[in-house]
């Protein structure tokens, strides 16, 4: 049917609404009606025009953001959009299919996304290094999507997208299984001694984690693992010719460079301990040399030096008891002897010092107790038998003459008396015996001085008295009024002679006058 069509009819007949899409005009004459395409077709042309507009415009920027980069982009052609036509039934896709295909393009480009930011994360770990099978996989599934996306095909782009990003996924989440395998495989390197092999492990944990700081220490102790071998083969070498001070200097530079090596620090601590052995048992033996040559005092320094050095050690504190003991047996039997010795020369004092040295060592020592008591004794003894015969004036006082006599008998009892006892014993009998004699002895005065003599009595005033008196000291003392007292000490010896003594009061004593 033309665009135009001339209908004849009659106004009453022509059945068309007032108003309706031609011209009306009055009965009998010929009306010329203009017919266009019908509203629902022009809605259709217009939503072909903006889905042409879309694929023109906008798809291309879509395309260009998502698509992977797997295979060669085929050059973009202009895409001239359908010229619409008055005949809705030339375009071959129906809105409703195209539409249909927009959402499937969306989701296949929203997979895309997903894949594509997984596909970075990895290769920024890269992912080559350590899941290049897996991974180039993953990647066969992306460029089978755009093998599909490019034929519009967007239903089956989706799934092989999705396969690949599931595949990139699975890499993801099996990242910290393989960083564990790949970091104990790094070790077992280590422990085996092989820097390559270790080198490689660690350096692969590192692009999986670049930050981990046990893989940056596993990649530190492979680069001086050689070094670290051949200082402990070293180390061996001087351990089996008893070097071990050489040794140690050597497994202490192996572990400064790793001091997490434990083969290295095991034997390290294995050979302190070989050096601490021999020189504790050096100073041991050397305690033992002393104490065989009879130092004992060197002995026990020598021990409490090995004390020190391994504390707590029964061996050093075994050998300080046993020579401690040994040492205070052989002071024991020194001061013994010591003071036997003493006795022997009479000289008591030292006796009953070495016994007192002795006990200091031992309280209960009976020959000490017994010894001591002994000699305490004949020192007083000896100390009285000295005293009167060094002071015989005083045996003028009949206490101090019956006291010596009582000594003198407590001497003469004693069996098998030594050459001193003997001596003094002599000499205090003669002093004895001699202070029994009187004496005659010349008192001289001025027959005006009150004369007194203690020990004997008043004697008044004479000119010249002679008395008879026993050996010792005396006092005499003169009293004259106007005069001075006067007071003289004189001593009668034993020899049974004596000067005269004179005493008389000769100094005037000046009055003074008071008012």
């Amino acid at each position: 049917m033309s665009d135009k069509e001339t209908i004849h009819s009659e106004a009453s007949g022509s059945g068309l609404p007032p108003g309706a899409n031609g011209h009306y005009r009055s009965a009998g004459s010929t009306v010329v009606v203009n017919r266009g395409p019908s509203p629902l077709v022009w809605l259709m042309l217009g939503v072909l025009t903006l889905l042409a507009l879309a694929v023109i415009f906008v798809l291309p920027g879509v395309v260009e953001e998502y698509e992977l980069p797997f295979t060669p982009r085929a050059e973009v052609t202009e895409i001239v959009a359908p010229v619409a036509t008055a005949a809705v039934g030339t375009n071959p896709i129906s809105p409703f299919e195209e539409a249909q295909r927009a959402l499937q393009r969306k989701e296949a480009q929203d997979v895309l996304a997903s894949l594509l930011t997984r596909q970075a994360e990895l290769e920024s770990l890269g992912v080559e290094d350590w899941a290049a099978e897996a991974y180039q996989t993953a990647l066969e599934f992306a460029r089978l999507g755009d093998e599909a996306y490019r034929i519009q095909e967007f239903a089956q782009a989706t799934e092989q997208y999705r396969s690949s990003d599931a595949a990139l996924q699975a890499l993801q989440e099996g990242l910290p299984q393989m960083f564990a395998d790949v970091m104990a495989e790094g070790a077992e390197a280590l422990a085996n001694g092989d820097s390559a092999l270790a080198s490689e492990k660690f350096g692969r944990a590192l692009t999986m984690r670049p930050q981990d700081s046990d893989a940056q220490l596993g990649l530190q102790r492979a680069g001086t693992l050689d070094q670290v071998t051949a200082l402990l083969a070293e180390a061996e070498d001087l351990q089996a010719q008893a070097d071990y001070e050489a040794a140690q200097s050597r497994l202490q530079e192996a572990v400064t460079l790793d001091q997490y090596h434990d083969e290295a620090r095991n034997m390290l601590t294995e050979v302190r301990a070989q050096i601490s052995e021999n020189t504790f048992t050096g100073v041991m033996s050397e305690g033992f040399a002393a104490l065989q040559a009879g130092n004992s005092e060197s002995a026990i320094a020598a021990f409490e030096r090995a004390l020190a050095m391994r504390p707590g050690s029964q061996q050093a504190q075994e050998a300080i008891t046993q020579t401690r003991d040994q040492l205070a047996v052989d002071q024991i039997t020194r001061h013994q002897n010591n003071a036997k010795t003493a006795e022997a020369e009479e000289r008591w004092e030292a006796a009953v010092a070495e016994y007192d040295s002795a006990l200091a060592i031992d309280a209960n020592l009976v020959f000490a107790i017994e010894g001591r008591d002994y000699a305490q004794k004949r020192l007083q003894l000896d100390r009285l038998l000295q005293s009167a015969i060094e002071q015989p004036g005083r045996l003028a006082d009949t206490a101090v003459h019956e006291q010596a006599v009582q000594v003198y008998y407590t001497g003469l009892q004693l069996e098998s008396p030594g050459p001193r006892l003997q001596q003094q014993l002599g000499e205090l009998e003669e002093l004895l015996a001699k202070a029994q004699v009187p004496v005659e002895v010349q008192i001289v005065s001025d027959n005006l001085t009150e004369v007194t003599l203690y020990q004997v009595g008043v004697l008044g005033r004479f000119e010249s008295q002679v008395l008879t008196l026993k050996p010792g000291q005396y006092v005499a003392v003169g009293t004259r009024p106007g005069y001075r007292d006067v007071r003289t000490e004189f001593e009668v010896g034993f020899d049974g002679r004596s000067a005269p003594v004179t005493i008389a009061c000769t100094e005037e004593v000046v009055a003074v006058n008071r008012r």
